[in-house]
């Protein structure tokens, strides 16, 4: 684990799982416990938490797309969508990110 710190792909993958983690919980968590429930006080705690790690994936996917020297079109574009779909981060950490940092 304190290996993947070690490279920027590896970061990467910690950001990707986190964020999303973070988007799980506040959809499937703190969504329906504003909404349902009446209780905002959720959203108002994880959004920007999430929001913070969405800027940091994105910027770290441009950083290692850079870096490995990915084609915008066949990579990049990839990485970047898999942020804002429910259980992308974690097929893209799969499929493109683990090969490259195992």
């Amino acid at each position: 684990m304190t290996q993947l710190f070690k490279t920027k792909t590896g970061r990467l993958r910690i950001i990707g799982f986190l964020e999303g983690i973070s988007l799980l919980v506040l959809i499937f968590v703190a969504m329906p416990l504003k909404y349902c429930f009446n209780y905002p006080l959720a959203v108002q705690t994880l959004g920007p938490i999430h929001g913070a790690l969405f800027v940091l994936f994105i910027i770290n996917t441009l950083s290692v797309g850079i870096e490995q020297q990915w084609k915008f079109a066949t990579t990049t574009w990839k990485v970047l969508l898999a942020c804002i779909i429910p259980f992308g981060t974690f097929y893209i950490d799969k499929k493109i990110l683990k090969p490259i940092n195992p």
